[in-house]
């Protein structure tokens, strides 16, 4: 049926273009001979075919503007008979014969341009008669187009001022009232277009008269190009009579569309002025305008407008202009009690981005925008509207935008209050802009109450929310939160001591709550602060003031051996072990040896209880021996309990290549360099022969389980043990050990059975060279490497 009814329009459109052809052809030849009556018959002919009802708008605007182009021809017609000294009054009164009132209407519109042009009677009378006139054609399209032609040749005539038909003194006033004459009776005829036709065509009307706003916004375009409206004019009469004229038609798409007109084309600080006027009319629009929009546009422009000068400024501090805004978007949210969430958090969003352009230095006014809106969502629980959410997030991130700085943000009380009307992914994406604020503008938040209500604010990352569980989440997304949590604990700064304990227990208490998953990337920079806390206070270990309470060195280092353990149920055994390290240290800096044992006790434990790897196991006891060695705290015993362990777990290790070196490596515990208590010569000794031993042993094996001997890189390496303890004066290692070292390792390399390995001859070459260089050196370097033969 639709199909049908498609192709009829296109026959009745082709039908009418022919038409109007055919007596546009008559016409013109009429217009060469200059017959003014024939040219008169054949264009009322021409212009009869506008009186089709049988055409949509879309389709009556294409017969229309064959009909404009045709009508310009006809008008430069009569300008040229005037000029041959026909009475333009004459032409005016015979164009009135023709049979039909449309054709007349059109014709007489023609002529009363000239007429204007003539001079020869008031632009405004002729106007006058004119607008009135078209009264006589009430059909909706037929009218809205005849008046929009009307509207177009008049645009460049009205009595304004300074133009050429200004006329009397008071004549802008008439231009005034013959546009809003002419906007307020097509706004009409626009609005009776939706009653025409049966109820199930409704929206096939609406679509079409949304394609016709553009005829009647024009209206509003000239009114805003009349230079003698100026600010009064516009308060006092232009606008009330077009608000008039829109909130009764009580027509939503003509409201809608005739407010955003009003805020495009008149300028920004009439807008200002007039606010109260303006915002009175929100309310009594019809439920199913979409306010929000408009409203929203309205913000947008006088934001801009307030962004575009200071000097501005005072204008809407007089006008108080937030407090209109506030009183309005409440007043509209009230009188649409269905209107959904989006709009009113828009409104809301919308206002917050007005205020903090405006007045940035209020933050009582932003916070009660937020609170507004905390008391609009309060009735909803979680949000579940994506768009509604978007619109949270916009509303949120502008202060951050604004003032580059959380902790100013943090004073709004109501800020964390519309975080929880979000879902948990939601709180994420928020928290990450939170996170990245702070990174980006390197905010300082120095106390512990800010950092209790940053994370409040952050917690989406720091745990699950609504018991949403990660598994859900992007491997990768997952580690760039939890990293950029972890980057945000190394911001938390303060050098008040007591301050910064306080910092430390809040993150603390936050982070546990976080599960296994994310404790491996929140507790190390946890730890790293209070380590650095623990270098802060360094220095007599009780508080010289023995206040009760206060923070100590031991106070920090029993919390950091808590948290560390709760990387045992993660398990991250290795991480742990790491960590506990480096509290030993800190406890050694600190002069704190029972703290620093009990640290060492905790990695041991860890190593022979949770690390089961071998390669872990390798990497953990150089660790372990690593720390070991710098620790100068421990008492004889202590020392030698621990001593006693590395090296017992050194020998055990799974391979004998690994077992090999870390036994070589416990030799360094044995010599420390500047302390002589932590010389022994002896057992430095020993380490190394046990390692040779493992060395031969491992040879061996290679030899018993491939055919061939194994590579000569671990004697090479102990030979630079050796060399290196020689040096530093351990008088247990000579040049004869030296020597034999050397020879060994010569003679394995020459043996048949050994694979070819040229790391590991480069190795011994560049060993050997070393010993050559001190040998020439001379002296007494050179004199105590004498005896080496190389």
């Amino acid at each position: 049926m639709m199909v049908d009814g498609v192709e009829d329009e296109e026959k009745w459109l082709a039908a009418g273009i022919a038409g109007l052809q055919q007596n546009a052809f008559y016409m013109h030849r009429a217009l060469d001979s200059n017959n003014l009556r024939d040219a008169l018959k054949y264009s009322a002919q021409m212009l009869s075919e506008l009186r089709t009802s049988k055409l949509s708008p879309q389709k009556y605007y294409q017969l229309y503007m064959r009909a404009f182009d045709e009508l310009r021809k006809l008008e430069m017609f009569f300008k040229e008979e005037t000029r041959r000294g026909c009475s333009i009054i004459d032409l005016y009164e015979l164009v009135q014969h023709a049979g039909n009132i449309l054709p007349r209407l059109y014709l007489l519109c023609t002529v009363g341009s000239v007429y204007i042009k003539s001079k020869e009677a008031p632009a405004k009378d002729v106007l006058k008669d004119l607008v009135e006139m078209c009264r006589g054609i009430q059909h909706p399209v037929r009218g809205l187009f005849l008046r929009s032609y009307l509207s177009q040749i008049s645009r460049d005539k009205l009595p304004d001022i300074g133009s050429e038909y200004e006329g009397d003194a008071d004549t802008v006033n008439d231009a005034m009232e013959f546009v809003l004459q002419n906007f307020t009776e097509m706004n009409k005829l626009w609005v009776r277009m939706q009653h025409q036709g049966p109820a199930r065509e409704k929206d096939k009307r609406e679509k079409e008269r949304s394609e016709l706003r553009d005829l009647v916004g024009k209206n509003l375009h000239v009114l805003s190009q009349i230079e003698g409206v100026d600010l009064d004019t516009y308060k006092e009469t232009v606008l009330p009579r077009v608000l008039e004229q829109v909130v009764n038609c009580k027509d939503e798409i003509a409201q809608c569309y005739l407010m955003d007109c009003i805020i495009q084309v008149f300028p920004d600080e009439y807008h200002l002025q007039t606010l109260e006027i303006l915002l009175g009319a929100f309310p009594q629009l019809q439920p199913s305008v979409d306010i929000k929009t408009v409203l929203s546009r309205l913000m947008e422009r006088l934001s801009n407008y307030a962004a575009s000068s200071t000097e501005v400024l005072p204008e809407f501090l007089q006008v108080e202009a937030f407090s209109k805004l506030n009183n309005a978007i409440g007043k509209v949210i009230e009188a649409q009690a269905d209107m959904p969430i989006l709009g009113a958090v828009t409104l809301y969003s919308s206002l917050l981005t007005f205020t903090l352009h405006v007045h940035p230095d209020r933050l009582d006014y932003a916070d009660q925008v937020l609170g507004a809106c905390v008391k609009k969502l309060s009735g909803e629980g979680k949000l579940e509207d994506n768009r509604a959410t978007k619109q949270i997030v916009a509303l949120l991130s502008a202060p951050l935008d604004k003032y580059n700085d959380i902790v100013t943000v943090l004073k709004l009380s109501n800020y964390p209050s519309v975080m929880e009307y979000v879902d948990s992914e939601t709180n994420k994406v928020m928290a990450m802009v939170i996170i990245q604020s702070i990174m980006k503008n390197n905010t300082q938040i120095s106390t512990a109450d800010k950092v209790e209500a940053l994370f409040e604010l952050i917690k989406g990352l720091i745990r699950d929310l609504d018991g949403a569980a990660h598994d859900q989440v992007d491997e990768d997304d997952f580690k760039e939160e939890q990293n950029s949590v972890a980057r945000l604990i190394q911001m938390l700064q303060n050098d008040d001591t007591e301050e910064m304990f306080k910092i430390i227990c809040t993150v603390r208490k936050h982070i546990l709550t976080g599960g296994p998953k994310r404790l491996p990337f929140t507790v190390p920079p946890l730890v790293f602060s209070s380590l650095k806390l623990v270098r802060q206070l360094q220095g007599p270990e009780e508080n010289p003031f023995g206040e009760e309470g206060s923070t100590t060195p031991k106070k920090v280092f029993q919390l950091l051996n808590q948290t560390i353990e709760t990387l045992y149920g993660v398990p991250a055994p290795e991480l742990a072990l790491r960590l506990y390290l480096q509290c030993a240290e800190a406890a050694n800096d600190s002069d704190l040896e029972p703290v620093a044992y009990e640290f060492f006790t905790q990695a041991y434990i860890l190593y022979e209880e949770e690390i089961s790897d071998s390669r872990a196991q390798v990497t953990a006891i150089h660790l372990i021996i690593g720390t070991l060695q710098r620790m100068h705290v421990f008492g004889v015993e202590n020392r030698d309990t621990l001593t006693h362990k590395a090296t017992g777990y050194s020998a055990k290790l799974l391979k004998k290549p690994d077992q090999c070196r870390a036994v070589y490596a416990c030799s360094h515990l044995f010599w420390v360099d500047d302390q002589d208590n932590m010389k022994d010569g002896e057992r430095v000794l020993l380490c190394l022969k046990r390692a040779l031993r493992i060395a031969n042993a491992a040879q061996q094996m290679s030899n018993a389980t491939r055919g061939s001997t194994g590579s000569v890189t671990l004697f090479v390496e102990i030979l630079n043990k050796y060399v290196y303890f020689f040096e530093k004066g351990n008088t247990q290692i000579n040049a004869a050990a030296i020597q034999s070292l050397i020879e060994l390792i010569t003679a394995e390399m020459q043996s048949d059975s050994n694979s070819p390995d040229p790391a590991a001859d480069a190795f011994f070459a560049s060993t050997l060279r070393y010993i050559q260089f001190q040998k020439q050196k001379g002296g007494a370097v050179g004199e105590k490497y004498e005896p080496i033969k190389v």
